[in-house]
């Protein structure tokens, strides 16, 4: 089951890790959901059945799709990855000695599919049937969570991202979603498709404080040919991408990483919500973020570790040169600027590209898309009325494992 090789954001996609929303977005309320960083809450069936879309979308394009609640269940089934989980998101330190040990004893006894689906999508003190001893039952509502939910791991792009021949397992910026790099690190570490394969961990696999060295894969385009586009976002930071590029360095994995500066807020969450690479000559770019006077930077180094950065002018310069093509053509955002600005916040430059010029994105974008359309790209369209609630399109969703160079 080896070839876990991520060469490209354009070669033909052969295996990808998605999750299907269920409990944690049953969890979602007005009240929690800026917290858990959603905009508002979103039918729960509905998001379900769009996503259903997508995957078959995926199987269609004979790619293999793997689910994050499977891949979880079935890595419950090794006893030392169940030990390790249970400690790690269940800690003295979080819950307390006493409770910590009643939550653990809970879970411990659930079926595996039972125990994934409590990790990803939250338990609430109502639905803890236990009496504890611990204060911490009698200090709590019954609406309050236990283990909160992550309704962000329908994003798999940004947990972890392969590139080249390795994967970054990553220290997420946000509290609402740093636990979700446990259960990567867990999958990749005891999986039976992972464990004992040969595949290089860069980043993040040991579980520390890196501080503010974060890094989300939204931020990371694996452009091919030994070049790596990376965005410094709200969640992606200059120490993130520095660690990153020295580790790809450090295993002969990357030539290059060209770092881009982009306006910290909400609507411009990854770089890939502003700019996709659709086929080798082209990318979708919302041209309002992605401006002539965007700061750039290219890093180099070697086997050494130590990187060399050095200031870039026009970052499309860059880019091209690092492709070896001419001149690259940028499709923008489509219709006026009003229409711009509302297909960008619904992910219409978000989209997932399954080989060279055909991509998913969801159907609402109905401007951009006629763009794509004119381009000679073609549009596999998906419905996300609910799913792009969530602020993420079709790459969001999708965390691919295996994929073609260029």
């Amino acid at each position: 089951m080896g070839n876990f090789y991520v060469g490209s954001e354009i070669g033909q996609l052969r295996r990808v890790l998605i999750h299907r929303p269920e409990l944690a977005l049953s969890h979602l309320t007005p009240s929690n959901c800026q917290e858990l960083l959603f905009d508002d809450v979103l039918s729960v069936e509905r998001a379900g059945e769009e996503h259903d879309v997508f995957a078959n979308t995926l199987r269609e394009q004979g790619v293999e799709v793997l689910l994050l609640l499977n891949l979880l269940t079935e890595t419950l089934n090794v006893p030392e990855a169940k030990a390790w989980l249970l400690q790690t998101q269940i800690s003295d330190y979080r819950f307390g000695k006493t409770f910590a040990n009643d939550v653990r004893v809970f879970l411990a006894d659930l079926p595996h599919k039972d125990l994934a689906s409590f990790l990803l999508g939250g338990l609430s003190y109502s639905e803890f049937p236990m009496k504890s001893s611990s204060m911490m039952q009698g200090m709590n509502n019954p609406s309050d969570f236990i283990i909160k939910p992550l309704p962000n791991h329908l994003f798999t792009r940004d947990t972890s991202c392969w590139v080249y021949g390795g994967v970054s397992i990553n220290p997420m910026a946000k509290e609402a979603r740093q636990r979700e790099t446990n259960h990567l690190r867990a999958i990749y570490r005891w999986h039976p498709i992972f464990a004992g394969q040969d595949f290089i961990k860069y980043y993040g696999d040991e579980q520390k404080a890196y501080d503010k060295a974060t890094i989300e894969g939204g931020d990371v385009l694996v452009l091919g040919k030994g070049a790596v586009l990376i965005g410094m976002s709200e969640r992606t930071t200059p120490q993130g991408v520095e660690h990153l590029a020295s580790n790809l360095f450090k295993h002969g994995q990357a030539k290059q990483v060209i770092a881009i500066d982009l306006p910290k807020d909400r609507s411009c969450m990854h770089l890939d919500t502003v700019m996709t690479h659709i086929r080798e000559d082209t990318f979708s770019v919302y041209p309002e973020v992605i401006r002539k006077d965007v700061k750039c930077w290219s890093l180099t180094g070697d086997e050494s570790g130590a990187v060399k950065t050095k200031e870039e002018g026009y970052f499309v310069t860059a880019i091209e040169k690092a492709l070896g093509v001419d001149k690259l053509n940028l499709i923008t955002t489509g219709g006026d600027s009003f229409e711009a600005e509302r297909e960008q916040w619904n992910d219409a430059n978000n989209v997932l590209t399954v080989k060279p010029g055909v991509v998913i994105g969801y159907e609402r974008n109905t401007y951009t898309n006629e763009k794509y359309d004119k381009a000679g790209i073609t549009v596999l369209s998906i419905p996300g009325d609910e799913l792009g609630r969530g602020r993420g399109g079709a790459r969001c969703m999708s965390c691919p494992i295996e994929r073609d160079g260029i």
